[in-house]
């Protein structure tokens, strides 16, 4: 299993798109990390005009002029009032909760594929019941065929041996289809086609299940740092600062933007005198820009702002709140099926007892074989509710993992720097 936990990670598409969405998010701050720094651009242009003959006092009237220009503008906005940095601060903040994302979407995907793992262990295990089964069934109708041939068993017996055997026949064929179902479940998780894919596994019984030092080191209670553990948490607490940073950023708005510009060039009307001193050109100087009246337009954009701030802080309380749920609900389950499983082999060993018991008194003559196919049936029931509720039992222990973080912690969140990269 930890193998094909290992390919989730590279193979997985739906690791594979959160994987881009974090990427997507690390460029996007260094977009707004560029608004630091000056822009630098150029433009050569060649072109020719002609001049009206009928405009008045102009050299030019009706000749075609040419027209050589080379020029480079520089232009750069200083962060006075904090819109760069609030919107270099958000970009972060969402890079960052990007990055939570995608380990939430890793630990989703391993937790679906554990549980579909032991599903299939446990499916695996129940057909093998039911071979051993089968095998009990075609040797018992064959024994009621010749108690029957001598004259010691009733045609009724013969006929309830095979019904038994022919129902518990079609009841393998089912499981075949279970197990199909979950070997293709597996197969798309880890990014392969399912008819190309194959899986074998052990069976879920006492033999092959997972040590009980591991269900043993789960915790027995809430623990205190569950806040640092799970990566949706993360994500929803990135994002309440993420929100912050935009109410900076539209709140900016209601303040005068300064632009420092600079332009210069070469520019004539000869191509010989083109690069020439005289041609050359230059402007310098600031701008201020101010909107004095949007009749409400900045306000709105806070003030919506405000209200998805309030939404991320309202979506934080309810993630942690949902996540102190979830690790309670599991743990419940954990202790529920733990007395369970206890009390279920205690079922399955009292039924196998009694089947050997009713076993000998049909071999006697004491009882019917009615009485032998009851006890069967209760046999390979409660063997098979046994595997059942080992199968839920891993599933809950999945649950649990997957509930506090599996392992993750806020230190793995990429820092500032970090984000600012673009690979």
């Amino acid at each position: 299993m930890n193998a094909l936990e290992e390919r989730v990670v590279g193979a997985n598409q739906t690791v594979a798109a959160a994987a881009a969405r974090y990427r997507g998010a690390r460029a996007a701050v260094a977009q707004a990390r560029s608004a630091y720094f000056p822009t630098i651009s150029a433009n050569a242009s060649f072109n020719q005009s002609r001049v009206s003959s009928n405009v008045l006092y102009r050299s030019s009237a009706g000749k075609t002029v040419p027209d050589y220009m080379i020029d480079a503008q520089v232009s750069w906005e200083p962060d006075l009032w904090g819109r760069i940095s609030r919107a270099v601060e958000g970009g972060r903040a969402e890079a960052q909760a990007s990055a939570a994302d995608l380990q939430s979407a890793i630990l989703s995907m391993q937790a679906e594929l554990a549980t579909n793992y032991f599903d299939l262990r446990g499916t695996v295990e129940e057909e093998r019941l039911l071979k051993e089964t089968l095998q009990a069934y075609e040797k018992a109708l064959a024994l009621t065929k010749d108690r029957f041939a001598g004259g010691v068993a009733a045609e009724s017996d013969v006929a309830q041996a095979e019904e038994q055997l022919r129902s518990t026949q079609a009841q393998f064929i089912d499981l075949e289809t279970t197990r199909t179902s979950l070997v293709n479940a597996i197969a798309i998780l880890v990014g392969e086609p399912p008819s190309t894919f194959t899986l074998d596994v052990a069976p879920l019984n006492e033999s092959h299940a997972p040590p009980a030092a591991a269900l043993a080191a789960l915790p027995l209670s809430v623990p205190s740092t569950l806040l640092e553990r799970r990566p949706d948490i993360a994500a929803a607490e990135r994002r309440v600062a993420e929100s912050n940073a935009r109410v900076g950023v539209a709140t900016a708005a209601f303040f005068p933007n300064l632009l420092l510009a600079a332009t210069g060039g070469l520019e004539a009307t000869h191509f010989s005198d083109w690069l020439m001193a005289p041609s050359r050109f230059w402007s310098l100087g600031p701008s201020l820009a101010f909107t004095a009246l949007d009749f409400g337009g900045r306000a709105a954009v806070r003030d919506a702002a405000r209200a998805a701030y309030d939404e991320s802080v309202a979506d934080y309380r309810q993630t942690v709140l949902s996540a102190f749920g979830q690790v309670e609900d599991n743990l419940n389950a954990l202790e529920v099926l733990r007395r369970e499983s206890a009390a279920q082999r205690d079922a399955v060993n009292a039924a196998q007892r009694a089947l050997a018991k009713v076993g000998n008194r049909y071999e006697n003559g004491a009882i019917t074989y009615l009485n032998v196919v009851v006890t069967q049936v209760i046999v390979l029931s409660d063997q098979r509710a046994a595997v059942r509720i080992e199968r839920r039992r891993m599933a809950a222990s999945v649950a649990l993992v997957k509930a506090l973080g599996g392992g993750w912690s806020t230190a793995d969140l990429p820092g500032d720097e970090a984000v600012s990269r673009v690979e």
